[in-house]
């Protein structure tokens, strides 16, 4: 993925919409959606078997969460952050949804009719329960290496490379490098434990 807005433009309309300016708000929104679809799409196609949030809604949820209070952006990196953090909650929110939903189900659905469902059943929880084991352990890590926790979240949840995050979080691409291979071992021995 490539953050194609032009980092100045990008950051002046960020400016004018967090002043209030309404008429700035869709200027931005043609300007980054491509970007935030992108992010939208690696995210749903990591996580295609059973989840019904399709790339528009994560987009559009996302666009909501990014815009719908008194946040002001700084700048790209501001906002390409908060992006991928609320990707991240999108996504979270809907697998505890789905996770809830299926501890009710199951308590609803005699055992005969159960059995016949379960194989599915297992494989859309167990992926469920991945993404929120990953959630815990990115918790864990944010408190002890935040820029870890967030090359993470970047990579993970917005689909950007060494050299964006490097840009986004004014560090070296070997910087994100190490910090990415030593937040992959982390996350490992946390999601194994």
């Amino acid at each position: 993925m490539s953050l194609n807005p032009i980092p100045g433009e990008l950051t002046r309309l960020l400016q004018r919409v967090s002043d209030g300016d309404d008429g700035s708000r869709e200027a931005l929104l043609a300007a980054v959606y491509q970007e935030l679809h992108q992010m939208s799409m690696s995210l749903v196609g990591r996580e295609s078997t059973g989840l019904t949030l399709s790339t528009t809604d994560v987009v559009h949820e996302a666009y909501l969460k990014l815009f719908g209070g008194e946040v002001s952006w700084e700048n790209r990196r501001h906002f390409f952050s908060g992006a991928a953090t609320a990707m991240r909650r999108i996504l979270i929110d809907h697998a505890r949804h789905k996770q809830a939903q299926k501890r009710q189900s199951d308590s609803n659905v005699d055992q005969e009719h159960d059995a016949s469902m379960q194989p599915s059943m297992e494989i859309v929880l167990e992926e469920q329960l991945d993404l929120l084991a990953l959630d815990h352990a990115l918790v864990e890590l944010a408190s002890v290496n935040p820029r870890q926790a967030k090359i993470v979240e970047l990579r993970y949840f917005a689909g950007l490379q060494g050299e964006e995050i490097a840009a986004l979080l004014n560090v070296s691409r070997m910087t994100v490098h190490r910090d990415w291979q030593i937040a992959r071992m982390r996350l490992k021995r946390s999601m194994a434990g």
